[in-house]
């Protein structure tokens, strides 16, 4: 089947087998590119403020002589970012990339324990932060390798008098900043105006090079850094804008990123490819906001909007969506999560453009499947596998199964990552020696070449787009005294795709729901946190006494 690929005979007109990713050396190279072609053009805007591609090659280039020229970071040290959508994070990217350095995409949510585990495993030599975070930053700090701290206010960036007023409100009215202190912080502000007083040294990069550590859950409980190189990102910008370029026009592109940039979806779809098309990135720093976003929404002329089903489907239903001029509107892509057919149907309803569903993993850059986007309506399949990609379908063996055939999904191609950071055996564990990566998910491919997937291998619960994986959870509730016991499972939910829930075994009697939820709420960001609790005199095991996952949930009643 490897050797057939069905799927190329029914690919877009104008979307080629194979891309060339040997046309730029690195991410740095797609965004000289653009700056220099679309240098007047609008690149990134944010509550009212815009960023020119001539500002963004200004900024990042200062940004980064201030890394590598003051600072004096080297070529592969690690930096962390770790902020919501705001105009600083794209100027803090590229030019962290611009400096040679590998970038840590940091989710500003994540709890203390999350946050040493991450900078203390990628060994981040710096941290930008927004300062309504910066608390867990500082009660970290003197356990991780961190140097330098970075700190910048949410409205540092807006035009003056709005960034003042922006920043005051934040701190003293609706007092989102708690209280820290870090010694020897440095402002952002201040970064940019002390490395426009630094040389430039531009950083000849390679395919080899280490672009992002991006983290994502691991079967052994600690979230694990895919090796995202330069050589990756570059082919998945290729392959997906061969794609997507079929519709978009060069320079009058405006895509919503709701998405947050730290999440691999939105940073190469939006932050990327979207940047190489020399468009607008409209980027929303709220998105839980419904009622705001929709009013952003209703004042930009959009043509493209990524996100995650949950993310449609909050928009839809939220009064004053259906008002929204939907005219330039016309690729609408959905990923990170299944898309539900009946959030589909009613986009199309509402909208007039299809969503249209893809397929990827952090491991693949993202991009591996995608639908047409001619796609008259959703269809159920995470569609074709992109150009320069190969797909297949194998048994627990590693054998390929023919079409039609049920089996493990697994992805071949030029975005599959370099493996997992400091990890060799849990890299040996998905990723073969001939270059198949084993993504956990059962699926099946038709004689067109359209995938589909019907379950999950792994253990893995997929909570609106972000992976969770039951043994972090598990570890942590296990930590709380009151527990004899734990097994955390994924169960259907209409909103989220699937929520967590933990069945627990208690050790003291006293123990209640609201308890594990004030210990989980300490210890795992939002999305981590058990929406279902269910106490039981014990768990299912296997002869070995391993906890049963599949057995729970395959019995699962989903009250609570």
């Amino acid at each position: 089947m490897n050797t057939q690929r069905p799927w190329l005979a029914n690919y877009p007109s104008g979307v080629p087998a194979e891309i060339d990713h040997s046309e730029f050396s690195s991410v740095v190279a797609v965004l000289e590119s653009t700056c220099e072609r679309f240098r007047s053009r609008p690149a990134f805007a944010n509550m009212g403020r815009q960023l020119s591609y001539d500002d963004l090659d200004r900024l990042s280039r200062q940004f980064a002589a201030f890394l590598s020229g003051e600072l004096g970071l080297q070529r592969g040290d690690r930096i962390a970012l770790m902020m919501p959508n705001v105009l600083q994070y794209p100027i803090a990217i590229f030019g962290a990339l611009r400096a040679g350095l590998t970038v840590v995409n940091t989710n500003p949510m994540y709890t203390p324990r999350e946050l040493k585990h991450q900078l203390v495993d990628s060994g981040a030599a710096a941290i930008v932060v927004l300062d309504n975070f910066a608390a867990t930053v500082a009660e970290v700090l003197p356990e991780t390798p961190v140097k330098h701290v970075i700190t910048t206010g949410l409205g540092d960036l807006l035009s003056f008098p709005k960034s003042l007023i922006m920043n005051l409100v934040v701190k003293y009215i609706k007092k989102l900043v708690p209280p820290y202190h870090i010694e020897r912080q440095i402002r952002f502000s201040d970064a940019l105006a002390r490395g426009a007083q630094q040389t430039f040294r531009r950083v000849e990069l390679s395919h080899d090079d280490i672009a992002f550590l991006q983290y994502t859950g691991g079967t052994t409980g600690v979230a694990k850094g895919a090796m995202l190189t330069h050589g990756n990102l570059v082919a998945n910008m290729q392959q997906a804008s061969s794609w997507i370029g079929v519709n978009a026009k060069l320079g009058e592109e405006v895509i919503i990123t709701a998405l947050p940039l730290y999440h691999i979806f939105a940073l190469t779809a939006n932050g990327l490819v979207f940047m190489k098309f020399g468009g607008l990135n409209y980027l929303i720093t709220n998105p839980r906001d419904m009622p705001g976003f929709v009013k952003e929404l209703s004042s930009v002329r959009f043509t493209a909007i990524t996100g995650v089903n949950t993310l449609f489907n909050g928009l839809l239903n939220t009064p004053g969506f259906e008002k929204i001029d939907f005219s330039r509107l016309h690729l609408t892509l959905g990923g990170g999560m299944a898309v539900q057919r009946a959030v589909a149907e009613r986009w199309k309803k509402v909208t007039g453009v299809t969503l249209v569903e893809a397929y990827g993993l952090t491991e693949t850059s993202p991009a591996a499947c995608m639908n047409p986007l001619t796609l008259p309506e959703y269809n159920g399949s995470i569609g074709l596998p992109i150009s320069s990609t190969e797909v297949s379908i194998q048994d627990d063996n590693g054998n390929l199964l023919p079409i039609g055939e049920t089996g493990e999904l697994c992805v071949r191609g030029p975005q599959v990552m370099k493996g997992y950071w400091k990890r060799p055996e849990e890299t040996a564990k998905i990723l073969t020696d001939n270059g198949w990566l084993h993504t956990g998910d059962i699926a099946r491919m038709d004689e067109n070449g359209y995938v589909y997937v019907v379950d999950r291998k792994k253990d893995m619960i997929l909570v609106s787009g972000f992976n969770v994986y039951p043994n972090e959870i598990e570890d942590v509730v296990a930590a709380h005294p009151g527990v004899l016991e734990v097994a955390a499972i994924g169960i259907p939910d209409d909103k989220s795709g699937e929520a967590v829930k933990i069945v627990v075994v208690r050790k003291d009697p006293a123990l209640t729901a609201d308890d594990l939820r004030q210990h989980c709420k300490t210890n795992l960001t939002g999305y981590k946190q058990p929406r279902h609790i269910e106490f039981r005199d014990s768990l299912p095991k296997s002869n070995v006494g391993k906890i049963l996952r599949r057995e729970l949930r395959d019995t699962q009643k989903t009250s609570a």
